[in-house]
């Protein structure tokens, strides 16, 4: 069974499957497109998966892909722990400008279905994560964007040291909420 909440965000929902466990170890269905189509009204088609590793305070984002090749993600932790963030840059939507955050680890087995038009991002809390995610569109280098972690606009609490963060070069230079014009 997949249970699926809607987040306080517009169209972003928090899937908690159902765990089995025994002396063996676990067993979950991960995602049923079926469930999903139910519950949300949405219907998903995924064409890319992808998957990275981070060590301890490693974070990535903010990210999206911008135009018509804006991506819906389905992202969970596979190994580890992790503090994930959304925020919806979506002009028209209600809760604009709003983030989320969610800890998503391989003892919760949570995913968070991240709508296209939102920027997302995750912070490592455990020594190693694997993170994976599902995306419905392509990734087009052309449309690749992102706006600064930390931007005041947002009000996220990382939930971490700042002088500990591990950013790459490019993630340390994102714009801020105003410079993208929004």
């Amino acid at each position: 069974m997949l249970e699926i909440e809607q987040t306080p965000l517009k169209d972003c929902f928090l899937l908690k499957p159902s765990v089995f466990r025994d002396h063996r170890g676990t067993f979950l269905e991960s995602f049923s497109q079926r469930r999903f189509e139910q519950v949300t009204g949405l219907e998903m088609e995924f064409v890319q998966d992808n998957q990275s590793s981070s060590k301890k305070g490693v974070l990535r984002g903010l990210h999206f892909q911008k135009g018509k090749y804006a991506q819906s993600k389905l992202v969970r932790t596979v190994v580890g722990k992790v503090l994930d963030v959304v925020v919806d840059l979506r002009p028209e939507s209600p809760t604009f400008k709003k983030s989320f955050k969610a800890v998503l680890s391989d003892q919760n087995h949570h995913q968070l279905f991240v709508p296209a038009g939102f920027a997302h991002g995750f912070l490592t809390m455990s020594e190693i994560s694997v993170f994976a995610y599902k995306c419905d569109q392509y990734y087009h280098q052309e449309a690749d964007a992102g706006v600064y972690y930390n931007d005041p606009v947002f009000k996220i609490d990382w939930e971490f040291p700042e002088d500990e963060l591990i950013l790459s070069e490019k993630d340390a230079h994102l714009p801020t909420f105003e410079e993208l014009g929004l």
